[in-house]
């Protein structure tokens, strides 16, 4: 049996997931845990990597390793591989000014026309012009700008700092993939390229695509689907990794006519598609996708925490609160949850916070606050659907997914905050396995085709009233 690993190395956690290559069966599984914060050490997420490597039994008997994982977050590098300063996560909004600073100097219009997304606080890009002007002396350091996943894989691959790793800091083995770079606003889905002048102006200074001559902040290079990056000092082929969104669409198989929607940290609504997408608003990003393709998504900074948020708050388990959320009606007797509590990224208001409208003595009830949470969430995840149709995507199905997807009220709630049928598939580490697919991929020279198990859809249950109060509620924010 030839073995292929794939990671998933989220915000909150590490996954390792050991698949057979010619079925596709979990053999094996890892986890550990990552820090809180919006700013994490990296070193905490090598750490992580290596006991859920540990925790799966190891990479002894693995052909092939992939490793995917939280997009935009910026790992700055000194000359000796050193990390500067703690990783900036994507969900850190500290460069929401950065992100309009740029956009008025660039204009949004020209953002997307050239690397296919327009500033947030999300975006590497804006988090190296605010560690330009906040910490001009780490700024001065930096050598090298990685992503997440591209640190961890240089790491796997056995770079790193001198006493520290078995290769020593050679900058120019970094490597990532088109959809972790399309996430950066100076890397195009649509061009393949990086758009260096756009990568100057947000860090005042110039850079370069490793392994390229000249001088400057050294990028990851770009590999295709099926590259692979190296080898573990041990001989482990490393696929090139992904973003996290990219590789659930990679893990699901995810095709024409399907809109996958994400219920994790964050909540994300996404398509593969055939050609690229520019949205001057900036609503959607026209990120690229992990298997040659585009990946037209919005993302929301509130979604499961917003249920975990008021399930604390009610003192009750995730259980409890589907059976408060399910025994209230369809719109919860008029209590709307607006549920901004990070600030939020679609719509790009980051100073934003959550509040609850259309309370009267009558409603103010356990099952309507559980109920008005559900739907709250649902909604931004539905206005997400409707910004993706306006730039051309037309689905056929919603896939939902995520640890919330699973909870009895998410999936019946979608039903009736969707227009479209919702298809719940089996629980499973689809980032991981998207990873699992690159693995393969790199090793065979072709995309393996793992079946994906799924509940049957659920019946289009489509209540107006809920959309209708929570667009109403949202109307002056």
């Amino acid at each position: 049996m030839t073995l292929v690993a794939g990671v998933d190395s989220s915000t909150q956690s590490c996954k390792v997931v050991v698949r057979d290559l010619e079925t596709g069966a979990v053999v094996r599984y890892g986890r550990a845990a990552h820090p809180d914060g919006t700013e994490v050490d990296p070193a905490a997420w090598w750490v992580a990597l290596q006991q859920a490597i540990e925790e799966a039994g190891g990479l002894d008997d693995v052909a092939a390793v992939s490793i995917a994982g939280q997009q935009h977050g910026m790992v700055t590098l000194d000359a000796q591989g050193r990390v500067v300063r703690d990783a900036l996560l994507w969900n850190d909004t500290r460069s929401a000014q950065a992100a309009r600073d740029l956009i008025d100097e660039v204009g949004a219009a020209e953002y997307a026309a050239r690397v296919g997304v327009v500033p947030v606080a999300s975006f590497t890009a804006t988090k190296l012009r605010w560690l330009r002007d906040a910490e001009p002396a780490n700024a001065e350091r930096v050598a090298a700008v990685a992503l997440p996943h591209d640190w961890l894989t240089w790491r796997l691959l056995g770079y790193g700092p001198e006493g520290e790793s078995e290769l020593g800091p050679d900058l120019d083995a970094l490597t990532t993939d088109r959809s972790d770079a399309s996430g950066t606003a100076y890397w195009g889905a649509a061009s393949g390229a990086y758009d260096l002048d756009l990568f100057s102006r947000a860090f005042g200074r110039a850079a370069r695509e490793a392994g390229t001559a000249g001088d400057g902040i050294v990028l990851p290079r770009v590999l295709g689907p099926a590259e692979s990056a190296g080898r573990t000092p041990s001989g482990v082929l490393v696929g090139p990794g992904a973003g996290d969104n990219a590789g659930a669409a990679l893990g699901l198989g995810a095709a024409d006519g399907d809109v996958v929607v994400s219920i994790g940290t964050s909540g994300t609504v996404f398509a593969v598609t055939d050609a690229p997408v520019s949205d001057e608003s900036g609503t959607v990003a026209g990120f690229a996708d992990a298997s040659g393709l585009s990946l037209p998504l919005i993302a929301t900074l509130n979604a499961a925490r917003v249920i975990s948020s008021i399930s604390g708050l009610l003192s009750v388990d995730f259980d409890e609160l589907a059976d408060l959320a399910l025994s209230a009606e369809p719109g919860a007797e008029g209590v709307v949850l607006v549920p901004y509590f990070e600030g939020e990224r679609t719509p790009n208001l980051p100073d934003a916070t959550a509040s609850i409208h259309g309370l009267t003595i009558a409603s103010t009830r356990p099952s309507t606050f559980a109920r008005a949470a559900i739907e709250g969430m649902l909604c931004g995840l539905a206005d997400g659907l409707d910004a993706v149709r306006a730039v051309g995507v037309r689905e056929k199905r919603v896939l939902l997914i995520g640890g919330a997807a699973q909870n009895r009220a998410v999936a019946a709630i979608a039903a009736q905050v969707f227009d479209a049928p919702v298809v719940v598939p089996a629980p499973g580490e689809y980032v991981a396995n998207g990873a699992a697919v690159q693995a393969a991929w790199a090793l065979t020279g072709e995309r393996p085709e793992w079946t994906v198990d799924a509940a049957p859809a659920l019946a289009v249950d489509t209540r107006p009233v809920i959309r209708e109060q929570y667009a109403r509620a949202t109307a002056g924010v």
